[in-house]
């Protein structure tokens, strides 16, 4: 009953009712006495816990994990209470999450500090992400035009993550984006260097170029891949997603609900504050949303299907696709991680994914997913080297 009357609210009316868990997570700060686990009590039917590992290449993490990238600020353009946000990581822990994602480029370091204060207690239990390339300054964190990644600048970016994580060491290390001045085998060179200095544990790439990928792979096994992909972004499927089977590597997908839209959070009448850039994203645009909303709603009747919510129904296609898939939704709302990492107790018959599969692919996504600026500077293939 509890889940009938929680699809009939939808996600924003869930969000309302859960008051006591959005008070509850002020109490944690740093200088709290309470504990995750303390706030997490008496959630009743809400109260969940991630099972299941998954691998990226060799690496084990949880079956979901966390994103942090909008943990210093929303795609709604306020800030959250830092406390909360603590709160939310370490509940996320203690719930069964050990993969925590976040890069230079979030804040900037601003989210880098924030995972860093908030998993000190339990470093040593969780997997923890971060990402290199774009042109920001190591010491201020300002935003600079392009790219960077000539091997000097990755050793003294990681230097400076390792500091805001408060830890010796990051786990799996991401080039955001594939500069197209530097070979990916010099950018390996650097990433086997901090490897050989027990800096860095694993590597992946970011939204890159298919030969890159291959050449990357080839001098230094890569662990993973994160590239956007969702049910409203399929692309992945076609090309990347092979490529990662053939090799071996494991797949991360960002934005793993649309940003927000296959939760069923947006509708025909929603507009964006500025800043946010899902207002300048043409799929969201007030000519694509009604095409594009017949992807909610079919998660909408799976969901009542599966006694789910639509954001759970969004997380398990990605976790049916393979079993080497790892979504990392983002969050600053306790009760939407809670209802992400139940994801993991929803299965699908293989009758009902290839229905399901059948049903997506018959829904064309109208629009582009990111503007063209933003766009031209994924699949990009490095240069050879000379």
């Amino acid at each position: 009953m509890a889940n009938k009357r929680m699809l009939k609210m939808g996600r924003r009316g869930f969000l309302s009712a859960a008051g006591s868990l959005t008070a509850a997570p002020l109490l944690i700060g740093t200088g709290s006495q309470a504990s995750a686990q303390e706030t997490a009590q008496g959630m009743g039917a809400n109260s969940t816990a991630l099972s299941g590992r998954r691998k990226l290449g060799s690496l084990e993490v949880s079956s979901v994990g966390l994103g942090v990238q909008n943990m210093h600020r929303t795609y709604q353009t306020t800030i959250p209470s830092r406390p909360e946000m603590f709160n939310i990581i370490r509940t996320a822990y203690e719930r069964g999450v050990t993969f925590f994602d976040t890069a230079e480029a979030y804040g900037p370091h601003e989210c880098e500090r924030i995972l860093g204060e908030a998993i000190a207690p339990f470093r040593d239990k969780v997997v923890i992400t971060s990402k290199f390339g774009w042109n920001i300054d190591l010491e201020t964190g300002e935003r600079r035009p392009g790219l960077n990644s000539r091997p000097e600048r990755i050793k003294l970016a990681v230097e400076g993550m390792l500091k805001r994580l408060r830890t010796d060491r990051i786990d799996l290390l991401y080039q955001h984006r594939v500069d197209p001045e530097v070979p990916i085998e010099d950018v390996a060179g650097a990433v086997k260097d901090l490897m050989d200095q027990g800096k860095i544990l694993h590597w992946g790439l970011s939204e890159m170029g298919l030969h890159t990928l291959r050449r990357a792979h080839a001098v230094l096994p890569v662990s993973a891949v994160q590239n956007e992909y969702s049910i409203l972004w399929r692309e992945p499927q076609e090309q990347v997603i092979p490529v990662c089977e053939e090799l071996g590597i494991g797949f991360v997908p960002w934005s793993p609900l649309g940003v927000g839209f296959l939760t069923g959070a947006i509708d025909e009448r929603t507009r964006f504050a500025e800043g946010d850039i899902r207002g300048i994203e043409s799929r969201f645009s007030p000519e694509n949303l009604p095409a594009n909303l017949a992807l909610v709603k079919l998660l909408g009747d799976w969901a009542e299907r599966k006694q789910a919510t639509q954001a759970q129904i969004a997380l398990a296609w990605l976790m049916a696709q393979k079993p080497w898939i790892v979504p990392i939704p983002g969050t600053t709302q306790m009760p939407h991680m809670l209802e992400n990492i139940g994801t993991a107790a929803i299965s699908f018959t293989p009758e009902e994914i290839d229905e399901l599969n059948s049903a997506v692919a018959a829904i064309e996504v109208r629009g582009q997913r990111l503007p063209d600026a933003v766009l031209a500077f994924s699949n990009v293939e490095a240069p050879e080297e000379k």
